[in-house]
């Protein structure tokens, strides 16, 4: 009997041993990667711009629900909850981080998960100085990403205002100071004003509260003749509210990305915030094939798009110079 029993065991343990060494059981031993999305700003729109960068990992041949699974998070222009929500992600554990919503976020990633996890953001700044990486070719840590320029276009925007409004003895800027760029930015205005001579009066804002105040204060207290709202995930969370008190005080704005003007803000000039999304994504499927993020260059965009609302600019009774027109990539009606 003891005997048999033995022969039971050893039998018993080979079939369990055949089965675990199945394709099967390695499937099911083996998890699907998780890729985290993790935006400071809310979901719409980024949760559309979430798409394309999925997309983006689709292309790269990581089909969501097939080959990865992807886990989102908002802060909601909670910048103090970045780090928080990052945390969250790693914790999963995540594969790969994408932190496509500006530099804040990409640097409160950077400081908050471990160094095993990569990170590929989009960032408007300068992503060297910041220390997100050691060099564009080759960032020699755990993120790389896309850098879209958003300060060095701030000088461009401004002297598209000036075209669009060029009796314009004063304008106004709108800076959020939670920005990580925002002592950049405001001395990259400045150094622009001076240089176009434009006098411009700069304000900051980090609730719907101070936005309500600015532009207040842009129309009644200070006479501006025309508005530019510097970039800032928070700000596109505001859309809305920004196109309105620029319509109910009939002030001319710029912004930086097609989405404010989709809203009903008068024009915007920057990089398809979407496309490079869409890079993000791709960037992911790359690492998630096995290449090194320490090797894989920062992306810069080459294309820049300029989106004009004409029916904004009709009902602020204004005049669009043709060679505005000629220059733009998207007329809206």
């Amino acid at each position: 009997m003891a005997m048999r029993r033995r022969d039971f065991i050893v039998g018993f343990g080979v079939v369990a041993a055949s089965l675990l060494s199945s394709p099967l059981a390695a499937r099911a031993q083996q998890a699907t990667p998780v890729v985290g999305i993790l935006n400071s700003g809310g979901p719409n729109p980024y949760g559309g711009m979430n798409k394309a960068l999925v997309q983006g990992m689709g292309d790269a041949g990581f089909i969501e629900g097939r080959h990865i699974r992807v886990e989102e998070r908002f802060a909601n222009g909670q910048y103090e909850r970045v780090a928080e929500l990052a945390a969250e992600l790693a914790r999963i554990p995540v594969a790969v981080l994408a932190v496509p919503a500006g530099d804040a976020a990409a640097l409160a990633a950077k400081k908050t998960v471990p160094a095993t996890v990569p990170i590929v953001f989009i960032v408007g700044g300068d992503p060297i100085r910041a220390g997100l990486v050691s060099s564009l070719n080759r960032p020699g840590g755990n993120a790389t990403g896309v850098n879209i320029f958003t300060s060095v276009l701030a000088a461009k925007r401004l002297e598209l205002l000036r075209d669009l409004v060029p009796k314009g003895k004063l304008f106004g800027a709108l800076v959020n100071p939670d920005n990580a760029n925002a002592q950049v930015d405001t001395r990259n205005l400045s150094e622009s004003s001076r240089t176009l001579g434009q006098e411009v009066l700069i304000l900051q804002a980090r609730t719907a509260e101070d936005i309500d105040r600015a532009f207040v204060s842009f129309a009644e207290q200070h006479k501006v003749a025309a508005v530019m709202v510097n970039s800032d995930p928070y700000f596109l969370n505001q859309r809305d509210q920004m196109a309105a008190l620029a319509a109910r005080y009939f002030l001319p704005a710029i912004y930086s990305v097609r989405e404010h003007v989709v809203a009903g803000g008068l024009i915007s000039y920057g990089i398809d915030l979407t496309h490079a999304y869409y890079q993000v994504g791709v960037v992911a499927g790359r690492i998630l094939k096995g290449e090194k993020v320490s090797d894989i260059p920062v992306e810069q965009p080459t294309k820049f798009q300029m989106v004009l609302n004409l029916k904004t600019a009709r009902a602020l009774g204004l005049e669009v110079p043709e060679s505005i027109v000629v220059r733009t990539n998207e007329v809206l009606e």
